[in-house]
């Protein structure tokens, strides 16, 4: 990457407190598989989810904001320790609005990860807005990044990494496994 482009980018992301994560196409590959008794059944990377645990570690606070409203969402959330997930939700931006006040958060605190039109409003506002690399062609002209990984592949790790390496964080990481 452009050195230049990523000092710009690291600036945006060293005033992140909060990644805010879409699910279906970002967390997921978004393909939803629906068996023959209605129990639905999503695919979710477990190097991802380590990814979500290490921010958290570090003090990142993450949410999920999903339109679709499943179970399997939120025994994911809570198997990785996210106390906030938004379901069901038509209108993100209003959701997105409502953390910021709850919060007491300015949109530059905000990191936000889509993959679809129904993001865009959020995309738009948030601090450090990506899009997962097979997203909506539309989606990508709102974003400060496009991740290298598709959604549901990665995408999120790639983030995560990403922000703690502009928090200075991620010498701690490379201590902690051993990396360095």
């Amino acid at each position: 990457m452009d050195e230049r482009i990523e000092e710009k980018l690291y600036k945006k992301i060293k005033n992140v407190c909060v990644l805010i994560l879409d699910v279906d196409g970002v967390m997921t590959d978004g393909k939803i598989i629906i068996d023959d008794l209605g129990n639905e059944v999503k695919h979710f990377n477990v190097r991802d989810g380590h990814g979500i645990k290490m921010l958290m570690r570090y003090g990142i606070d993450v949410v999920l904001l999903t339109g679709r409203k499943s179970a399997v969402v939120e025994h994911r959330a809570k198997d990785l320790g996210i106390n906030e997930v938004h379901q069901g939700t038509h209108d993100k931006l209003l959701i997105f609005e409502a953390i910021l006040r709850e919060k007491s958060l300015r949109y530059e605190n905000i990191a936000y990860i889509g993959d679809d039109i129904v993001d865009i409003p959020v995309l738009r506002r948030a601090g450090f807005s990506v899009a997962v690399a097979d997203a909506a062609e539309h989606v990508k002209k709102y974003v400060h990044y496009i991740t290298k990984n598709s959604g549901g592949d990665g995408a999120v790790r790639e983030v995560c990494e990403l922000i703690l390496q502009a928090k200075d964080k991620w010498s701690d990481v490379a201590m902690r496994y051993e990396l360095i």
